[in-house]
């Protein structure tokens, strides 16, 4: 057992990237032993407790409002749960109320959740979910709209702001023009690149010799293609990605494919045809985005297509990669770590293509400046209030608690609770006119300045945009998913020929998908998630 692996390990439990669960799997792999697995987390969990909380906003609060009742809260077994146990004791001074907490894994909540709420045993009050559960909640009629909790001023309820989140994300928390997901967590993936290589005047002017062109942060994925290229070349991984079956790979290709497919003549159709269901992942903008991921894969290490998250995030966080593209989660563990990159963590919108094309229609259309497009990718994990509540008022309490700009502000800026920032009042104005955010508070917690500008006006940059990769919110919407990350990783590790193949395969799969759920029903489902 190699002492790295054992500092990457703890690394990765202090950062939130493992569950309590995975660290000890994980331990139990590289032969640590029980007791000093134990030593280990217990160091871990006095390291949090040391860290700075969020500051209350809710402890005058007399302890009357919900005296005597009692809610459960359900959260992943992840990072994003940390503030809820932060807020625990505040909540139930200012309310009166007891908060449970249960933490389950990733892999099997949304299952507990479904069931819990489909066989009557009503035993979670509100949930902690990531938007793709939401098309089976809404369409089972398991959680409740939250619109006249929000609107009730005189209730004593902590205020916040649901227009203070910026577009992309408002989206993501309303169906069929009702608010059901109380915001917390803004999840999208922007790209993050190695600023010191890229302003390295050794690097411009050998990259200027090889292929006429400046060194710049790329605005396509052909440029970031032949910047990693040159740099794989020098001995440097051009990129970092998790391409692991079950290690969240698809997500990777969502976000790189939005301007191959979806740009100002095509806003909406990327998954299906809403006039008849059938997928439409067979396109040519598909095809081309999965060729892309493809070849960015060449210029990275071969073990991607073995990694999970943590890893390939470390490989990037230790220097060994000049762009990696993922959550926001990025430059604050860069931070909290003290990664020998920080401080030189550059942050941009994804890069995007010269044109698109009409995945129904084949129309390409070709572009003088760069199709951007923004995302929304990944779970974005907030509140909803379970249908079966006894006790709704008192869970919209804890999420709108949760939901406060104080709170916010705070969770921004701290790499370890995995709460990314998606609004206004997280935006410097030194990087977002406008803005109420503090880089000050950023820098407080050790981003560099510079940094910070670039983090937050690139999530600004991702969420504005007009043009947004549509997020699919449906029933089976985790099983599209799972066919599609195991046809990506069929076709990056070269065990299916092409990237026709592969989404050939795909389209099938979905409509396997399709049949077993029942097409009208989907149909009619998907038609309202997209708001047509």
């Amino acid at each position: 057992m190699s002492q790295a692996s054992v500092h990457e390990l703890y690394r990765a439990l202090i950062s939130g990237q493992l569950s309590r669960r995975d660290f000890f799997a994980r331990a139990a792999a590289l032969g640590i032993t029980a007791t000093a697995a134990g030593f280990m987390l217990r160091a871990a969990e006095a390291r949090a407790q040391d860290a700075p909380s969020a500051p209350p906003v809710v402890a005058e609060g007399d302890g009357t409002m919900f005296a005597g009742q009692e809610i459960t809260i359900q959260v992943i077994d992840a990072s994003v749960k940390l503030p809820l146990d932060e807020v625990r004791d505040e909540y139930e001074a200012a309310t009166g109320a007891k908060l449970n907490i249960v933490a389950d894994p990733i892999e099997t909540a949304f299952s507990k959740l479904i069931e819990d709420a489909a066989t009557g045993t009503n035993s979670i009050d509100g949930s902690i979910i990531g938007m793709w559960w939401l098309g089976d909640l809404v369409a089972g009629n398991f959680v409740r709209s939250y619109d006249d909790y929000y609107d009730d001023t005189s209730a004593g309820y902590p205020q916040f702001d649901f227009e203070d989140e910026l577009p992309g994300m408002r989206a993501l928390r309303m169906y069929g023009g009702q608010k059901y997901v109380i915001p917390y967590d803004a999840d999208g993936q922007a790209l993050y690149y190695r600023r010191d290589l890229l302003a390295d005047a050794d690097h411009m002017a050998a990259y200027k010799e090889k292929t006429g062109n400046d060194l710049n942060v790329p605005q396509t994925w052909d440029e970031l293609y032949a910047i990693a290229s040159y740099f794989k070349e020098t001995g440097i991984d051009g990129i970092s990605m998790h391409l692991k079956v079950g290690g969240q790979g698809m997500f990777h290709y969502m976000s790189l494919s939005g301007p191959y497919v979806i740009g100002p003549e095509n806003p909406v159709l990327y998954w299906f045809d809403p006039e008849t269901m059938d997928p439409l992942v067979e396109s040519a903008g598909h095809v081309e985005a999965a060729n892309m991921i493809k070849q960015l894969f060449e210029l990275g290490p071969e073990a991607q297509a073995g990694w999970a998250l943590g890893e390939a995030w470390d490989h990037f966080l230790q220097g060994n990669a000049v762009f990696t593209f993922s959550w926001g989660d990025v430059l604050p563990l860069a931070v909290e770590q003290d990664s020998p990159i920080n401080g030189n963590v550059g942050t941009a919108q994804l890069p995007g293509t010269l044109k698109y094309t009409n995945p129904l229609t084949g129309e390409s259309f070709e572009t003088e400046a760069p199709n951007l497009v923004g995302n929304t990718t990944g779970g974005s994990w907030s509140g909803v209030i379970m249908s079966g509540s006894d006790s709704p008022e008192a869970v919209y309490y804890l999420f709108a608690l949760l939901a406060t700009e104080a709170k916010q502000q705070f969770f921004a800026t701290r790499g370890s609770d995995g709460v990314d920032p998606g609004r206004m009042s997280q935006m410097p104005p030194e990087a977002v006119e406008g803005g109420t955010g503090s880089l000050e508070e950023y820098v407080a917690q050790g981003f560099s300045e510079a940094d910070a500008i670039e983090y937050t006006r690139a999530y600004y940059d991702t969420f504005q945009n007009p043009n947004q990769l549509p997020y699919l919110r449906i029933p089976g919407t985790a099983e599209y998913w799972n066919s599609l990350d195991i046809r990506l990783s069929e076709f990056v590790t070269g065990q299916v020929g092409s990237a026709e193949e592969a989404m050939a395969a795909l389209a099938q799969d979905f409509r396997d998908i399709n049949d077993r759920l029942g097409v009208d029903l989907q149909l009619e489902i998907y038609k309202d998630s997209l708001g047509l």
